[in-house]
């Protein structure tokens, strides 16, 4: 069933992604870095807010779940390791579950690392999948809870995707993530080409987001850790999956 999509941008650089089943018009909101810009766009869309899905517990993907939730009467769901640090969680998911909006289904995936509980949401009939933070265009989130294991796993997963999945990502990161990225796959051409255009998109003010898994695949550096000229320049020819993951994010910590 086709899944309508409003991308809205909130605070400085995050986006949330108004969701919308166009066979039934069930509508949901992933991740509500603030309430005001989410309810304006379902206002202007002529959209209610039927229920809000959290993918992590930070306050820029959570804090607009108490307003939006009073004001549309909208339930809260959210991964089962963290709704006690989100609140007033009314339904609780885990890895593996599949949910429902109106006639769309979406798989409820691990991609912990970033938060140790982050999920990620797949309609794979859809071809979409929302992210949260674990993965970015041309780029990942930090590690400020998991381990290096962890998040390289939930990327794989990601990584296993097909190619035409439309990839919803929840921050505006996109033109950083590529200066990194080419210093230290500087002879990518997909890569290269991708760089061009974000830098031309975003001088011209316009997003980056969304992307598709197959772009990512041949161009981001954090799902390319078993590509031989990246093993190569870091000098890690020999080196397992995670580590070279890990030393990519290491870098990037500090770039």
């Amino acid at each position: 069933m086709p899944l309508d999509v409003i991308r809205i941008p909130a605070l400085s650089d995050n986006y949330a992604f108004l969701i919308r089943c166009s066979q039934t018009g069930r509508t949901a909101v992933i991740d509500t870095p603030e309430a005001a810009p989410i309810l304006a766009g379902a206002r202007e869309a002529g959209w209610r807010i039927d229920e809000i899905w959290n993918t992590h517990h930070h306050a820029d993907h959570v804090q607009g779940n108490a307003e939006i939730a009073d004001l549309e009467g909208a339930p809260i769901t959210a991964p089962d390791s963290e709704a006690d640090q989100i609140g007033a969680v009314t339904r609780r998911v885990r890895p593996g579950d599949r949910i429902s909006l109106g006639a769309c289904e979406a798989q409820v995936l691990d991609v912990g690392g970033h938060t140790k509980g982050h999920i990620a949401y797949w309609f794979d009939q859809e071809k979409a999948l929302f992210c949260g933070d674990s993965l970015f265009a041309l780029g990942c989130g930090r590690m400020f809870e998991g381990t290096p294991e962890q998040m390289q796993a939930g990327l794989a997963r990601l990584r296993a995707l097909p190619d035409d999945v439309v990839v919803w990502c929840a921050h505006e990161y996109t033109a950083s993530n590529a200066k990194f990225a080419l210093s230290v796959d500087a002879d990518n051409p997909q890569l290269r080409a991708y760089a061009d255009e974000v830098l031309d998109r975003r001088g011209r003010s316009e997003p980056t987001v969304p992307t598709t898994m197959g772009r990512e695949k041949a161009a981001n550096p954090f799902l390319r850790w078993d590509d031989p000229a990246i093993r190569a320049h870091l000098n890690m020819e020999d080196a397992d999956d995670v580590a070279v993951f890990a030393e990519l994010r290491r870098r990037k910590d500090g770039f």
